[in-house]
């Protein structure tokens, strides 16, 4: 796996130097057809990631926010260039570059690039989580204690309202919404948030797949809003990402939003 991890590194850095270079500068963006950003950073992160599978690991597939190949296969590279594009055209330092290596649906290795802080978070699958590689771990609250903290994401068309969830949570967390699932789960595997709360469908593996398995060797846990595990090759449904210990709290607290 380590090869892999390499390969991914390579990846990131390309994409912190893209991220760097173009933000808070002009660059061209569009909507998509969900009304979210792309820009073009996005594209070429995703593209350059194309170009380097095809070359490297030809038996390999790419799953890309922005943009995939057509030939689904068994090992699969699962990539947000710009997780955060909103906030990213925005000027607002918090996006971060996610890319995970996927076998069988199962993360294998997952890599995010906080550029702006020079944070890199890596981890192989049964190795554990390291940011920089200094080993890190999620924290032990449980719902209810001081400094609980709460990340969710949310959209007008989201199957699941996370807004609703987070209201009944307003007692016994603080709550936040920074704009980057991914930079909120790094804040979980390092100690300093304890929730996500990612109401993601179609194309929510992109996100997700890197962050859960970073979460995941952090001693955190991660699942559906239903509470089961599931596969990261294809759509999700939504994500529950906490500390571990406090997972079930959360979960009986949100049933309520399905």
């Amino acid at each position: 796996m380590k090869e892999y991890l390499d390969f991914a590194l390579e990846i990131a850095a390309y994409a912190k130097k893209e991220m760097l270079e173009h933000f808070d500068s002009s660059f061209t963006y569009n909507y998509k057809k969900d009304s979210t950003v792309v820009t073009e950073v996005d594209q070429s992160i995703n593209h350059y990631l194309l170009e380097r599978v095809h070359e490297k690991y030809p038996d390999h597939s790419v799953l890309g926010e922005e943009e995939s190949d057509s030939n689904q296969k068994s090992q699969v590279w699962v990539c947000d260039p710009v997780d955060g594009t909103g906030v990213y055209a925005d000027a607002i330092p918090v996006s971060v570059f996610s890319l995970a290596y996927v076998v069988d649906g199962i993360p294998q290795v997952g890599v995010v690039m906080d550029p702006f802080l020079d944070k890199c978070y890596t981890a192989i699958r049964g190795e554990g989580a390291f940011c920089n590689g200094e080993r890190i771990h999620v924290n032990e609250k449980h719902l209810g204690d001081l400094g609980y903290r709460i990340n969710f994401e949310m959209w007008n068309d989201a199957k699941f309202d996370t807004l609703m969830m987070v209201h009944d949570l307003l007692r016994e967390a603080r709550i936040s919404s920074i704009g980057s699932v991914a930079r909120s789960c790094m804040a979980i595997a390092s100690g300093y948030f304890s929730c996500d709360l990612f109401p993601g469908v179609e194309h929510a593996n992109c996100d997700m797949a890197a962050s859960a398995l970073i979460v995941e060797e952090a001693g955190g846990r991660v699942t559906d809003f239903y509470g089961n595990t599931q596969r990261y090759d294809g759509s999700l449904q939504g994500a529950i990402v906490t500390n571990g210990v406090s997972h079930d709290e959360i979960l009986q607290k949100i049933k309520k939003g399905y």
